[in-house]
């Protein structure tokens, strides 16, 4: 027997004389490399001819022979190829209208010792396949480890084309289903009906998940995972600034605001606004029964009933209108006294209004207010110049942000970025606390100088424009004190210092 007669036997499709004559050198010698390399491939081949659901059984026992040969690690050309039949075999199963996780977990046994190559296109087709069916595979998170995520190839960190669409990284896909399973809990009874988070893997995998938002910025869901893992941890310190990236950039996503408020479970000012914010973007209502439901519970702690029966309603509505079960709450609430004497309305925006800066301001508290004034204001076009300091200066839209500001008013402010030119545009804005300074603004005291023709003036080198004193009756040596702002004379191309009140 050579190995060169089993192979032609096998390419000329004569599969059981190929098998007949591998087991007979086997049993000469069964420790022979080449005798165990040939049955290998016929095994193989068997593998091709059964990688179909409706002849499973007889790829898996095909699958244990090649297991059986116990093959050495260097034999990795035929563990490869292995690879890309047991993953069209999974795919398959999995296409399946009841899915058999039954096969699943039996091909998954028999493989943990094959000896693929690490990373490889091969190796990555078979996580493609097993990961198909995460979300219904209980064993996913067993698979995931053996397999490690380690062995993606750099390829796998890039986004794919199917059907003439950009679908997510394999890699990001793998590390959000695995966060997805950490969440779900892992079974701690016999039926699988009581699941606990497994905190000590959510330990080991959070560094990784790091790694991997910091090399990627541009994925945009592990952040949103990272946050929920830590919040399984009760790491609220850090759970905030992980997620704040994400919520940035999907912060018109009801669901965004429902998770923000789960992540100050101590702050009920806090969480009543961030179901303002969810309950305030345009959402299908289909999706809004649970949270409406959870705002009504807040309405009601606060005594307002006419708000919470408006929510109530709106939820019974949309169950009605899909022949969803009421639940137990809801039914308790309407038979109550205050319901009955409640008067809802269409809705509640005008609540909503009130609290979205306060949910707005959590978004961008990781970028710091900057003090500034007030220099002038627009009010048909709701823009207003502002001055910092000599270095930063410009004006922006107040529209939604600010009611009725005046010249001489200190702000906070967050900047969108850098200016463009001198137009900025904002994240947040309001008015500063009354006893907060500013670089722009500064008291003044002295005797006025009167300049004819022009009735203008000064006070040392502070510019009193003729309009403040005509307005105020001010005469020439009389004593002032009043309020200035920094401001740049274009004319003479200089900075200095312009009258804003006179007290």
């Amino acid at each position: 027997m050579s190995f060169k007669e089993i192979k032609e036997l096998r390419k000329a499709g004569k599969l059981e004389e190929a098998l007949q004559m591998a087991n007979q050198a086997l049993e000469v010698e069964p420790e022979n490399i080449w005798n165990k390399r040939a049955a290998a491939w016929v095994y193989y081949d068997y593998l091709k001819k059964f990688s179909q659901p409706v002849s499973y059984d007889d790829f898996k026992k095909n699958l244990i022979n090649i297991k059986d040969l116990q093959l050495p690690e260097d034999e990795k050309m035929v563990f490869d190829n292995c690879a890309w039949q047991i993953g069209s075999l999974v795919f398959e199963l999995q296409k399946e209208k009841n899915i058999d996780y039954k096969k699943i977990n039996e091909l998954l046994e028999i493989i943990k010792e094959f000896h693929f190559t690490k990373p490889s296109e091969a190796y990555t087709f078979l996580y493609k396949a097993f990961h198909k069916g995460y979300q219904g595979w209980s064993n996913y998170l067993t698979f995931a480890e053996w397999w490690n995520f380690d062995n993606f190839q750099q390829k796998d960190y890039l986004k794919e084309e199917y059907n003439g669409r950009k679908i997510m990284a394999i890699a990001e896909q793998a590390h959000i289903a695995y966060s997805k399973n950490l969440l779900e809990g892992e079974p701690v009874d016999p039926f699988g009906h009581l699941k606990q988070v497994n905190i000590e893997k959510v330990k080991e995998f959070l560094p990784k998940l790091d790694a991997l938002i910091e090399k990627y910025p541009s994925y945009q869901y592990p952040p949103y995972f990272k946050a929920k893992l830590l919040l399984t941890l009760g790491d609220n310190e850090n759970v905030l600034s992980a997620f704040l990236p994400f919520a940035k950039q999907k912060r018109n996503d009801f669901w965004i605001w429902e998770l923000m408020a789960e992540i100050f479970p101590d702050d009920k000012d806090i969480q009543f606004a961030c179901y303002c914010k969810a309950l305030s973007l345009k959402t299908p209502e289909d999706f809004l029964v649970k949270l409406r439901q959870k705002f009504a519970r807040f309405l009601i702690e606060n005594k307002m009933y006419n708000e919470a029966k408006t929510e109530i309603q709106k939820v019974i509505a949309t169950r009605e209108k899909h022949k969803w079960k009421i639940p137990h709450q809801i039914t308790q609430w309407t038979e109550q006294d205050w319901f009955k004497s409640a008067t809802s309305k269409d809705n509640n925006k005008d609540l909503y209004i009130k609290y979205l800066k306060k949910a707005e301001e959590i978004l961008f508290q990781d970028i710091p207010e900057e003090v500034i004034a007030v220099e002038f204001v627009n009010e048909n076009k709701k823009m207003l110049n502002f001055v910092k300091n000599k270095q930063k200066f410009g004006f922006f839209n107040y529209s939604g942000q600010l009611e009725k500001p005046q010249i001489g008013d200190i702000l906070k402010v967050r900047f969108n970025g850098k200016g463009q030119g001198d137009f900025y545009k904002i994240l947040t804005v309001k008015k500063a606390e009354r006893n907060l300074s500013s670089e722009a603004i500064r008291d003044f005291e002295g005797t006025l100088k009167v300049i004819s023709p022009q009735n203008f003036g000064f006070v040392d080198d502070v510019f009193i424009e003729p309009k403040l004193i005509r307005n105020n009756n001010l005469n020439d040596d009389q004593i002032l004190n009043g309020k200035a702002i920094l401001s740049f004379n274009k004319k003479k191309n200089k900075w200095g210092w312009k009258a804003i009140e006179i007290k």
